[in-house]
């Protein structure tokens, strides 16, 4: 098996190096996705679900998309279509960091 690794690895032209580095970097983004969470949460002793997990969640799955679509492997292109709900996510993030910051001065000239 290990001989099978080595000769497919030597078989490999740079530019199919190049997109497997762009699928293992997407991977190991939405990977890491669950450390952050985990560390979060642990952190502040209650399950939280922080920015970044969206991000790298986000960013991953279009690197693995990107990947799937270069392999022309279905399986990879259909599982990350959860892209659309982590860019929805962070959609509603956004809002609501722009509702605060805009409610922020109203409440604080209201007790003026």
């Amino acid at each position: 098996m290990f001989a099978k690794l080595i000769a497919w690895w030597a078989a490999l032209s740079p530019a199919e190096v190049t997109w497997l580095a762009v699928g293992l970097a997407g991977q190991a983004l939405f990977s890491a996705r669950w450390l952050i969470q985990w560390f979060v949460t642990e952190k502040s002793r209650r399950s939280t679900m922080p920015d970044t997990f969206w991000y790298l969640s986000l960013l991953g799955g279009l690197l693995v998309f990107a990947y799937g679509l270069h392999r022309l492997d279905p399986v990879i292109i259909l599982g990350q279509f959860g892209v659309i709900v982590y860019a929805r996510n962070l959609v509603f993030i956004r809002k609501e960091k722009q509702m605060a910051t805009s409610a922020a001065p109203a409440a604080a000239s209201l007790g003026s």
